[in-house]
């Protein structure tokens, strides 16, 4: 494999636009805004086709950025889409967070055409993506894992087979819903803290030296919310659709189990008080008591 197109060029995927083209591979973009395909391939200095049936016959593989299943879903079986186009034998490596029941029915669709399917899912945010070091979840086929090998040790240096397709979105709807609690309860213990008198940067590094870390106290509260920074790149907006996606897949489970539920309240009914384009950071902030 040597030409690889990316297919939503965002903070993410102009990262991994990037971190291919550092890898040595020809990488060719396409966004459905036109003018912001067109600043990244002048910055990033990659070629952009505006079609995508062309960019799919040029490529040898394609990896998705794009923000729900739905535009998948568009992408995947539209009329001059994906599996109505691409060459069998082609290599699609789809890094959006999606539900994981339509990533397996996508995932057939693209198979029954001759095509590989690989769920990629990332961790690391736009800083990650433009560096080649993020965390991935990846479901499908050992083969196919493997065939795709250089692709993805170009874009993570932390790369997980969690398991068959769909496994990937799991893992890090898994992984997204921890985080979520886990900024929901240390928000909570820190306030209960400072009531009593101890304030959290006080108190933060004998959390971290103890049993009750978490990557939120030992990376999201020094890095991005004690320093007021609330940097992340990763939006409110962003994580409430994760954090649904989260309790959508317990409820598939015919589960109903009261952390994850009553996070996944807070964190919809925080949209009355933080707007979508907030860092998602900023729950920490949210009285709930206000809500």
């Amino acid at each position: 494999m040597k030409t690889v197109g990316v297919i939503g060029l965002g903070k993410m995927g102009r990262g991994m636009a990037a971190s291919l083209k550092r890898a040595g591979f020809h990488v060719i973009g396409n966004d459905a805004n036109g003018e912001l395909a067109q600043t990244v391939a002048k910055e990033e200095g990659i070629q952009v086709i505006s079609q995508v049936n062309a960019l799919l016959a040029s490529c040898d593989a394609i990896v998705l950025s794009l923000p729900t299943s739905a535009i998948v879903r568009s992408l995947v079986e539209g009329p001059s889409g994906i599996a109505a186009t691409a060459k069998p034998g082609i290599l699609i490596i789809d890094t959006t967070t999606a539900e994981p029941n339509t990533t397996k029915e996508l995932a057939k669709t693209l198979a029954d055409k001759g095509l590989r399917f690989i769920d990629a899912p990332v961790s690391g945010g736009a800083r990650g993506a433009a560096s080649g070091e993020l965390t991935m979840f990846l479901g499908g086929s050992a083969s196919d894992i493997q065939y795709a090998t250089p692709i993805l040790a170009a874009l993570g240096t932390k790369r997980f087979h969690i398991g068959g397709v769909g496994a990937g979105c799991v893992a890090k709807l898994a992984n997204n819903m921890l985080t979520g609690i886990n900024l929901l309860a240390a928000s909570e213990v820190f306030r209960v803290a400072k009531a009593a008198g101890v304030d959290t940067a006080n108190l933060i590094e004998s959390i971290n030296a103890g049993s009750g870390r978490s990557g939120v106290t030992m990376y999201n509260y020094p890095s991005r919310i004690l320093n007021n920074a609330f940097d992340s790149g990763f939006t409110m907006q962003l994580m409430r659709k994760d954090i649904r996606l989260a309790v959508a897949m317990m409820q598939d489970q015919g589960l109903d189990l009261p952390i994850i539920s009553n996070a996944g309240r807070t964190w919809a009914d925080s949209a009355a008080l933080l707007a979508d384009t907030e860092d998602f950071n900023r729950i920490v902030e949210l009285d709930v008591n206000k809500n």
